[in-house]
């Protein structure tokens, strides 16, 4: 006859039950097994020497190199001129939205939902074959063009984003102002403006990785050579007989990332930095 007591018994089973941190470490352990398991399968599936050919081919990596500065640079001043005319139009369009004038509201209301619910590339198709014929005459700078044609588009998200930051200012803020004389347009300007795009800093630069990515649509308008931008050279690249199958859009794709990770780090940051000093 067993003479172990109820809360002996318990204690035992206390003792072989694993403790949370092991079975956490046993958790983590089965899933990197998995992951490494499912990355050997994957190694062992893949056709290298086609992949070497068609998508790694340095050989026709260094035929699309000399081409690249130029288009990388067009790229980059796509994007700061296409947010420019964003940036200016979206906060006039965010201003806007909060008016109490009813016209001016709705004006706001109704371009945001325009520019939200058509595609990006249809407005860029616009702007370079139907605008000329609308004005009488066409846009001879593809900058600025380009600058009309996603900035416009661009302008529906950030005024959406900045009307968010104009909200989310304390309202003790501008009441603060007005009790010291300001005016209402004065006390937007100096104090609303200022601290909202503190707040809306870190959607902004992702703002600008999306502009950054829609520069590929540019293509559509009929470039010259000395204004490719990155996409486009890549696109060309497919059509050369030793182009080397995907190599050109993996090596095109790898400057996008020199673009647009260097600035989701920053607006990573930036919310970080932004919890910690409301915390």
């Amino acid at each position: 006859m067993s003479t172990q007591t109820p809360a002996a018994s318990g204690n035992v089973r206390a003792r072989t039950r694993p403790s949370p941190r092991r079975r956490r470490l046993y958790a983590s352990i089965v899933q990197y097994a998995v992951l490494v398991a499912v990355l050997v399968a994957l190694a062992l599936a893949l056709d290298w020497e086609s992949l070497g050919e068609n998508v790694f081919n340095v050989e026709a990596a260094k035929l699309l190199l000399p081409s690249l500065p130029r288009a990388f640079a067009n790229t980059l001043i796509y994007t700061v001129a296409a947010f420019a005319v964003g940036l200016v139009l979206g906060t006039t369009l965010a201003l806007m939205r909060l008016s109490s004038v009813t016209l001016y509201r709705g004006i706001a209301t109704v371009y945001v939902e325009f520019f939200r619910g058509i595609p990006a590339l249809l407005f860029v198709l616009t702007v370079a074959y139907a605008l000329p014929f609308a004005l009488g005459f066409s846009i001879g700078s593809t900058t600025l063009k380009v600058a009309i044609a996603l900035g416009m588009v661009s302008a529906a998200y950030i005024a959406e984003t900045l009307r968010a930051g104009l909200q989310a200012v304390p309202k003790g803020q501008v009441e603060a102002a007005r009790s010291l004389g300001m005016s209402h347009t004065r006390t937007m300007v100096t104090v609303v403006v200022p601290q909202a795009f503190r707040i809306v800093l870190p959607p902004m630069t992702n703002e600008v990785i999306l502009l950054t990515k829609d520069t590929s649509l540019v293509y559509a308008m009929g470039l010259m050579v000395e204004e490719y931008e990155l996409t486009k050279i890549g696109q060309n690249m497919l059509s050369n007989p030793a182009g080397g199958g995907l190599t050109a859009l993996f090596v095109v794709g790898a400057c996008y990332l020199v673009i647009t990770i260097p600035l989701g780090i920053f607006a990573r940051r930036l919310e970080a930095k932004g919890a910690r000093s409301r915390s």
